[in-house]
């Protein structure tokens, strides 16, 4: 006949049970990647988020939350679509499918734009599949930009005079905008034959171009849709939209590159822009002044655009399998720039 050990027994053995399993979930949950972890360290926050600290970045995930928990998995709605499901049932199952919690994806997506983290190295740091890092960085990346892309982020002439820093109001105080390019590396295609406009002989890559406006204040207010890097600064300005958002008596402040006074000039805002040598060796006393000026003014324009390279998933060359969604990871990036305080 078998005897149960006397209960003492029993209660002992379930403490050290219940030790051990404590042990092994706090081990789990040291080793485990998510957003909470770093809530009280702003240098590692900084490094893979962007964002200064933990609070700032939990009042941008609150915002978007409400609507976040009604996203929908890209993957999981092209496979209910396909099922013929509506669109009240594919909002049912949004992201909650996935092994992460909201603030944990977004967490996730932030780490990839800002430290240009592998979708394998991220994979392993959160626990889940490759595929599943790709999924959650698609699905956020248009839902953010669809989310940023609705912010009126286009200053009115009153915002831009009122935020107007002293040196602005001194030399240019009619500028509405600082207007630059920025370039994106992505795979080059097997043949150069099947996108001759883009190639560049950066790292055997093929080169887009993007267009930013930057306030007198340092605000990323402008960015345009990326383009074919054969396109002139010129082209990308006429259509891109901005000249429709201009108004008579504007001033935009460009770097001599920007070949666009006709195309300002037609609606009667003014270009500030560094004189050309043409055929001399030197500038003139005058002009040397005026460059050296507009030099510390645009300062505030590659700032703008240092922030937007410190995400760093824009550093090296993008591989060909983001190209359905790198207009949209541009423009967030640009967005999220906004959410890191002034420019110093």
């Amino acid at each position: 006949m078998h005897l149960s050990p006397p209960l003492e027994e029993q209660l002992e053995a379930a403490r050290q049970e219940i030790a051990r399993l404590t042990k092994e979930n706090n081990r789990l949950l040291a080793s485990r990647f998510y957003l909470q972890r770093f809530q009280n360290d702003a240098r590692l926050l900084y490094f893979c988020t962007g964002f200064q600290d933990y609070g700032t970045l939990k009042s941008v995930y609150l915002s978007l939350e409400p609507t976040a928990e009604r996203l929908q998995r890209w993957s999981q709605a092209q496979t209910l679509m396909g099922q013929d499901q509506t669109m009240q049932e594919m909002s049912r199952a949004g992201l909650k499918a996935e092994n992460l919690s909201l603030i944990d994806q977004f967490f996730l997506f932030l780490c990839r734009v800002r430290e240009g983290a592998s979708e394998e190295s991220l994979a392993e740091r959160f626990h889940v599949s490759q595929s599943t890092v790709s999924r959650v960085v698609t699905t956020w990346a248009n839902y953010l930009f669809f989310m940023l892309g609705s912010l009126p982020v286009w200053l009115h002439r009153s915002a831009v005079n009122e935020m107007m820093p002293q040196c602005f109001k001194d030399t240019y105080p009619r500028t509405r905008v600082i207007l630059d390019c920025v370039e994106v590396h992505i795979e080059r295609a097997s043949s150069k034959k099947v996108n001759p406009e883009n190639y560049s002989n950066y790292k055997g890559s093929t080169t887009l171009k993007g267009l930013i406006g930057v306030s007198p204040s340092g605000e990323i207010t402008f960015v345009s849709s990326l383009h074919e890097g054969s396109n002139s600064a010129k082209e990308i300005t006429k259509r891109s939209g901005i000249l429709s958002l201009l108004e008579e008596g504007d001033e935009v402040m460009a770097d001599k590159g920007f070949l666009i006074s006709d195309l300002l000039s037609a609606i009667s805002v003014s270009l500030v822009s560094p004189p050309f040598l043409n055929q001399r060796r030197k500038f003139i006393k005058e002009e040397a002044s005026i460059t050296q000026n507009n030099a510390k003014l645009r300062i505030q324009v590659e700032k703008a655009k240092q922030r937007m390279k410190q995400n760093h998933i824009f550093d090296r060359v993008l591989p060909r399998s983001l190209l359905g969604n790198i207009n949209q990871l541009w423009y967030v990036c640009a967005m999220l720039a906004n959410f890191q305080g002034p420019l110093s």
